[in-house]
């Protein structure tokens, strides 16, 4: 079996933290297992580098926190601290270190933002920007190993194992004893367990609180907590719903998708995907809206990614800002009748592209302009800069 460690090694990240930090400190955020630890270490060799997870680093940081600043070298220009959200307590030493020393760069990790948005704690007043670290992107990859993703997922230490699904349902295991558990983020880890499954099996499906409350069997306003927490831990993301349009009355509710599509089919139970089935069309789904979110990040654009669904059922998987219209379809061949929300959005917005992603292995243009590719197409020219700038 390869080593997670050794296999994130071999991936170039495109996250640019050099050329970041030429500007600001940096939070950087990511679900655990991303690559956080591996690029801060690999990019940055000679930074001090504290880790919170060290038992003995975080007892002496816990006990005495100004041991950060008073152990530092003034030479020093670079600190990292890796899991800050174990001990927000050190961001009031790190805003004296940057305020002492105009030239240091601080990065500081974290797999999870509850603590620091619960506790109030110093968030560096503008002294740092936010960025976050995705699982692995078409981009990152010699080549997009599609359906491999679609069911391995991507991440890192995953993608490249040969025992994919023990690892992924060991990542889930580690999430709820490690992330969950262990920072007290739920009274009854075994409530929080049965959400999770249900949860699973409605990613990618506008969020009923309801639905979801009675099948986990407890009352909606524990699952919108639930709901709450893994946005929180960074393992999960709304996508609003699309709301400019006023002849076709739009629904309101956001859908919900897990941060990996592996992670998803592990609390799904989904058996192996082929090529062309119903699942295949839902984790294509799925790894697009991931792709799109990950290159809005990574760019840094304000574009908003939301979908379309108006009460009389058309409905469009993903709008990028006001002109850019995606439908996600599985079908070897798809004809007019398979993107009618596309013509249906387009009646009441000015879309500049009008996108269907298919099974189909030639790129055209339908007669009304829309752009029908495979998925392989979208994703070169998405990184590429050809679709957004």
């Amino acid at each position: 079996m390869k080593s997670g460690n050794i296999v994130a090694d071999m991936y170039q990240r495109i996250l640019n933290l050099r050329e970041i930090i030429k500007h600001k400190s940096v939070f950087l955020f990511g679900p655990r297992q991303t690559g956080k630890s591996t690029l801060v270490r690999q990019t940055f060799p000679d930074a001090a580098f504290y880790d919170l997870l060290e038992a003995d680093t975080f007892r002496e940081l816990s006990a005495r926190p100004e041991y950060l600043r008073q152990t530092l070298s003034p030479q020093q220009p670079l600190v990292i601290v890796d899991e800050i959200q174990k001990l927000p307590i050190l961001l009031d030493e790190i805003q004296l270190l940057i305020e002492r020393n105009k030239k240091l760069r601080v990065i500081l990790t974290g797999s999870s933002a509850r603590k620091l948005k619960r506790g109030a704690a110093n968030l560096l007043g503008g002294r740092a920007w936010v960025c976050r670290l995705h699982p692995l992107v078409s981009a990152e990859l010699d080549n997009p190993r599609l359906l491999d993703r679609l069911n391995r997922g991507s991440l890192p230490a995953v993608i490249d194992s040969e025992y994919y699904k023990e690892d992924l349902k060991a990542y889930v295991g580690t999430y709820l004893r490690e992330e969950i558990r262990a920072e007290g983020l739920t009274r009854s880890i075994e409530n929080f367990s049965r959400f999770l499954e249900v949860a699973g099996l409605t990613s990618g499906e506008q969020v009923n609180f309801s639905a979801v409350a009675d099948d986990a069997g407890f009352p909606p306003r524990t699952v919108r907590e639930h709901y709450q927490i893994l946005e929180d831990t960074l393992v999960g993301h709304q996508l609003p719903a699309y709301q400019k349009t006023s002849k076709r009355k739009p629904v309101a509710t956001a859908k919900f998708y897990f941060f990996d599509v592996g992670v998803a089919n592990t609390l799904k139970r989904t058996p192996v995907i082929e090529e062309g089935s119903d699942a295949y069309g839902r984790a294509l789904e799925h790894l697009i809206f991931l792709e799109l979110r990950s290159f809005l990040d990574y760019r840094r654009l304000d574009h908003e990614l939301t979908y379309w669904r108006s009460r009389s059922q058309f409905e469009v998987d993903f709008l990028v800002g006001d002109e850019i219209g995606i439908e996600v379809k599985s079908k070897a061949r798809v004809s007019p009748r398979d993107y009618k929300g596309l013509g249906a959005l387009s009646e009441e917005v000015r879309l500049k592209r009008k996108i269907v992603i298919c099974g189909e292995k030639m790129r055209r243009r339908a007669d009304d302009g829309t752009e029908i590719m495979p998925a392989t197409h979208f994703l070169k020219e998405l990184w590429a800069g050809k679709l957004l700038d």
